[in-house]
């Protein structure tokens, strides 16, 4: 059975997820990474797979691009859900009558900056 949630359970929710992939903290502020824009738990996994697609080319470097192709839209799919996500969080804190702090648009606008940045190559 699919289960409405309120908005603000959804918010709830999203924040969870969020504290457990490191993106925010208990307080709900964006953390800033210097890292990358994944659970480092991800980004391993990610890793460990390109590594796996680099070796494969070798024996079959026509399905070894194809994967490649498959995993780098992969890893874009999820850098735009993570990007969404804070997006939502921040606009739900605004339509709640809240505000941001300035410190978590700090935080999201460097985020952005880093990613604008590594996405230009600059």
């Amino acid at each position: 059975m699919n289960e409405q949630r309120s908005p603000q359970e959804q918010t709830q929710a999203t924040q969870q997820t969020r504290v457990e992939q490191g993106t925010i903290g208990e307080d709900g502020a964006l953390q800033s990474s210097d890292t990358g824009f994944l659970p480092e738990q991800r980004m391993s996994s990610l890793r460990e797979r390109w590594d796996d697609v680099q070796a494969g080319f070798i024996d079959d470097p026509q399905n070894a691009v194809q994967q490649a192709h498959a995993l780098v839209t992969e890893l874009v799919d999820d850098l735009v859900r993570t990007f969404t996500q804070e997006r939502t969080t921040l606009e739900n804190q605004w339509k709640g009558g809240g505000e941001a702090d300035t410190e978590t648009l700090r935080v999201a606008l460097q985020r952005y900056r880093s990613f604008f940045n590594r996405l230009l190559g600059t």
